[in-house]
């Protein structure tokens, strides 16, 4: 098995995002936990939303993250295909506004 973060990209992070009816933030959710009780043992993290990114170059220099990251999950799966298709059926691609998923592989580093 090998894990794989899934990174969740949105045209704003939930933090930008006018706050939800609580109806409607339990129906997304449950959405969420349906998907996550498909992967199963293999959802290593469940993650979290992400906000107020920051990106720092050499040099200590700082600015805002320009990419639209809301968030990330770590699961373990056979390979990428496996991988990918659970991104596939994950409900976040569904979400309005063009809402994607990034899915890399976690490489092992050797003597770690």
């Amino acid at each position: 098995m090998s894990k794989f973060v899934f990174i969740y990209h949105a045209p704003m992070t939930p933090a930008e995002a006018a706050p939800p009816a609580p109806e409607d933030m339990a129906a997304v959710m449950e959405q969420w936990n349906a998907w996550a009780g498909k992967v199963g043992d293999g959802l290593v993290d469940f993650g979290t939303p992400l906000a107020h990114g920051v990106r720092v170059s050499p040099g200590g220099a700082t600015a805002p993250s320009q990419r639209e990251v809301a968030g990330y999950s770590i699961l373990e799966a056979e390979n990428l295909e496996a991988a990918v298709e659970l991104a596939k059926q994950h409900p976040h691609v569904n979400m309005p506004g063009g809402c994607e998923i990034e899915v890399h592989e976690a490489q092992h580093i050797p003597g770690m």
